[in-house]
């Protein structure tokens, strides 16, 4: 099931009751990021502001936010929404490999208006601030950041952190490793500036391959949206540059981001996905919004903290991406993958069957050695198929009595790429401007059994379910 639009997947969301209407009077200030963070960790219901302070007569009116739970993640991908997270990692595995293109039309909801040069202004659309100590309005946070490889013709779809510094500038996180970063270099070295693109609304597929490391470099994030869902992509093509845009979604702005670094705007602090502001204010690369388009009465959408850090639907994408690279690496056994919400793909935790000595190292080993391990996959746990790696206790289990330090059973390999926003790093060494990304000390847990200890396993004995039991489990009463 493909939604058309932003529009629709609140309509479908509303008739599975996920979705709440939020019709009094809520200030944008602070106000809408309370409540957000509440009823995400209370209920997890999307939530539509439909009545925003001094936002009555301005040209976006609503405020769309809370996608991610997994139950609103398997309805996107058209799956029951009770499916098994298993089941449900499985499907997305498959999606991340397909590849249908995208089409392009000529006429799209989204060029029902066209502002440009001093016609934009990007403070009539209710942007909230989120939280109270984040520096300014933050824009880009559940939307897809668009740019175009000069050298390749290779479109880009990411999910970027921006800010709002006055009616036509988004200063935002540019970090050189990331796809944006690397079309950005390419530009800056032919002294050039670069055309950039942010689409917020529509399918709701679109942010959530965004946010996901899944796509490889020079493959287009819009033709994983399409596999994921089924049919093409309708596109249209902006105003001021070749880039492509949702035709149906709800608000595009077009800009250039320039290298010259008086053009910098400050950016900051930002509570990330760690629960850690991001550090100061400083300089950053600022986009230039040259033009803007929009629906009718749009539906702003986004996000507090930013929608990659959504625990339900990043753990199950990041887990899908993570196996799928494994098993492109053509590492054997792998059972199941699990990557814990919170760190947001920074702990990822690897069932496998055991075959051969080692194999654990060459499981950790994998996932570094490729392009996402700069942002995901900081600490690796490896387990066997006897422990439910999405069961803390059985974590706990395997952490306590299947490592030990003097066996080599915990491996530090140091001085990585990381990620800048590692609140856990000094600060120094955090400076993506100066370094294009952050360093890490990368651990693996090597929680498996050492057959040089026991070259018989011993048992092991944990109830997983109650579906060891004879199918009586009504009438105990329990």
């Amino acid at each position: 099931m493909a939604f058309a639009d932003l529009r629709a997947w609140i309509d479908h969301l509303e008739r599975e009751g996920q979705l709440r209407r939020i019709k009094a009077e809520v200030d944008w200030n602070e106000e809408i990021g309370t409540l957000v963070q509440i009823v995400r960790e209370e209920t997890g219901y999307a939530l539509l502001f439909e009545n925003i302070k001094d936002y009555r007569d301005t040209r976006g009116r609503r405020l769309f936010t809370n996608f991610g739970t997994a139950p609103q993640l398997a309805m996107a991908l058209g799956l029951p929404k009770d499916i098994g997270i298993r089941d449900q990692i499985r499907h997305i595995r498959q999606g991340f490999k397909g590849r249908l293109k995208p089409i392009e039309v000529a006429t799209a909801p989204v060029k029902q208006n066209i502002l440009h040069g001093g016609d934009v202004n990007l403070l009539e659309f209710p942007v909230p601030k989120w939280n109270p100590g984040d520096g300014g309005r933050y824009i880009n946070t559940q939307c897809g950041v668009v740019t175009r490889d000069p050298d390749t013709g290779w479109l880009n779809v990411g999910l970027y952190r921006g800010m709002i510094t006055d009616r036509n500038h988004i200063a935002v996180l540019l970090i050189l490793t990331q796809h944006w970063g690397q079309h950005y270099t390419k530009y800056r070295d032919r002294g050039q500036k670069m055309p950039v693109a942010v689409f917020y609304g529509g399918d709701p597929l679109l942010s959530f391959v965004a946010a996901t490391p899944a796509t490889p470099a020079g493959v287009c994030e819009y033709d994983v949206v399409g596999a994921l869902r089924g049919e093409p992509l309708p596109l249209v093509k902006c105003e001021t540059s070749d880039l492509l845009v949702p035709a149906d979604a709800e608000i595009a702005v077009e800009g250039l981001i320039d290298s010259d670094p008086s053009t910098f705007m400050m950016e900051g602090p930002f509570r990330e996905y760690t629960n850690y502001y991001s550090g100061p204010a400083t300089p950053k690369h600022t986009i230039n919004v040259t033009c803007l388009t929009h629906r009718d009465d749009p539906v702003y959408e986004g996000c507090i903290g930013n929608a990659s850090a959504h625990a339900g639907h990043r753990s199950i994408s990041i887990s899908a991406f993570a196996w799928n690279l494994l098993e492109d690496a053509g590492v054997p056994g792998i059972t199941d993958v699990w990557v814990p919400g919170l760190p947001a793909g920074k702990l990822v935790i690897v069932q496998i069957h055991k075959t051969y000595r080692g194999q654990a190292k060459q499981v950790a080993a994998a996932l570094w050695g490729t392009a996402a391990a700069q942002d995901a996959f900081k600490h690796v746990i490896v387990t066997e198929e006897d422990v439910n790696i999405r069961d803390q206790g059985q974590l706990d289990w395997a952490m306590t009595f299947r490592i030990n330090a003097a066996d080599n059973d915990i491996v530090v390999f140091p001085g990585t790429p990381g990620s800048p926003l590692d609140p856990s790093v000094p600060l120094a060494e955090r400076d993506a401007m100066k370094y294009g990304c952050g360093v890490w000390a990368k651990v693996l847990f090597d929680c498996t059994r050492n057959w040089e200890h026991t070259p018989v396993p011993p048992p092991v004995s944990f109830v997983t379910s109650k579906d060891s039991l004879p199918k009586r489990w009504e009438e105990y009463g329990i």
